[in-house]
């Protein structure tokens, strides 16, 4: 765990971290929230949809920004204020994501920064875009 703190940061600091998305995932991720919409339930249904397999939720995808803010840029001392992500293409269960942060600004007045992310998959094609903001300690 990384343990960044304002005066470590400085724009254009980069983190990341790669992780493969599991079934087991998928179902823990259903267990928290009870979404059991069928294009990430039946691959059956996701194939009649065009899909080749269950489409990963959107939402755990970017629930790696967590690990990136809270690990990663800047760790330990980060509490996320903000989290603006796009879903650009479908993840896919086996699909190996890397997480990327780029740090776009960093104000001292309010103690924060401001992380531009990207995850991409095993093809390098962007899967999810964003922003957050996180506060920390000085």
């Amino acid at each position: 765990m990384n343990s960044y703190t304002l005066a470590d940061l400085a724009v254009g600091t980069t983190e990341s971290f790669t992780i493969t998305v599991t079934a087991e995932m998928m179902d823990h991720f259903y267990a928290i929230t009870g979404d059991n919409s069928p294009i990430h339930m039946d691959a059956d249904y996701a194939a009649g949809r065009g899909y080749p397999g269950r489409v990963v939720y959107g939402m755990l995808g970017a629930s790696m920004v967590s690990t990136l803010a809270g690990v990663y840029l800047p760790g330990e001392h980060c509490l996320l204020h903000q989290v603006d992500s796009k879903f650009a293409k479908p993840v896919f269960i086996g699909d190996t994501l890397t997480v990327s942060g780029k740090v776009a600004e960093v104000n001292e007045t309010f103690s924060q920064i401001t992380v531009k992310f990207t995850i991409t998959n095993q093809d390098g094609k962007k899967v999810t875009r964003g922003v957050y903001v996180a506060g920390l300690a000085k």
